[in-house]
């Protein structure tokens, strides 16, 4: 069972697939549009609401940003990476975003959140050296984690292989790149390949790559936060693959 927390994750919560168990509120909580939107959808999915104490809701929350709504829900479940390849097998303009041992689980929900906004395919991640779907990492992704499709894989050398024989074209972002992310042809089937914090990403990974892209800097700063740059390069990915029209080179 997976305890949810905010108003905001929890209402996402509700309009995704997960089964939600029940969700609590903490007495006294002030009226707004999220949590009649809340008490809506629960009514219509059957979840039962429990107002309670703030003294029992403390106990139940694993957090103190839960805004006093918490919601119980099934365990989150990955989607099965050969599940995903034959869900997007006809889709010539399909988006994927692999990390590279982002383990700061703010970072990967942030990622998770530009991910959804820009309409990217599905998410990869690794099961070790990788910060893992959990309550933070939903709380920081607002709740995007339910719409978008997250693999969790063995091997991301190994996925990234499979990606390529499935047509996709691979691209490290990274600080050494050697075009620009706007000089970039980001057209037919892609995969962006992005590191963890300040490590980048790693040697092989980088060599098996079609194309290398960085992100130019004009600051004294050296390097952006992994999230940062994560979106940046999505959208630009995303708006010059709906110009292109997915036509691959």
């Amino acid at each position: 069972m997976d305890i949810i927390e905010g108003k905001n994750p929890v209402l996402e919560l509700l309009k995704g697939e997960r089964k939600v168990l029940k969700i609590f509120l903490s007495k006294g909580l002030s009226r707004c549009k999220t949590l009649a939107a809340i008490e809506e959808l629960a009514k219509k999915k059957r979840v039962p609401i429990e107002v309670i104490s703030k003294e029992r809701f403390e106990g139940i929350a694993k957090t103190k940003a839960h805004q006093g709504v918490v919601a119980q829900a099934e365990s989150y479940r990955y989607l099965n990476f050969d599940d995903f390849l034959k869900k997007i097998k006809d889709k010539k303009d399909a988006i994927v975003v692999a990390l590279d041992e982002v383990t700061d689980p703010q970072n990967l929900g942030s990622i998770i959140r530009s991910s959804e906004v820009f309409g990217i395919d599905g998410l990869i991640i690794t099961r070790k050296r990788s910060a893992p779907v959990t309550p933070a990492t939903y709380k920081a992704s607002a709740g995007a984690v339910e719409h978008l499709g997250i693999i969790q894989v063995g091997s991301l050398s190994g996925a990234i292989k499979a990606l390529k024989e499935a047509g996709f074209w691979i691209f490290a972002v990274d600080g050494k790149g050697e075009k620009t992310y706007h000089e970039a042809d980001f057209s037919g089937r892609i995969c962006l390949i992005l590191g963890g914090e300040g490590k980048g990403v790693g040697r092989l990974l980088y060599e098996n790559s079609d194309f290398s892209v960085r992100i130019p800097m004009f600051g004294k700063t050296s390097s952006l936060n992994v999230a940062v740059a994560a979106a940046i390069v999505m959208c630009e990915a995303r708006l010059k693959n709906q110009i292109q029209g997915g036509e691959a080179r």
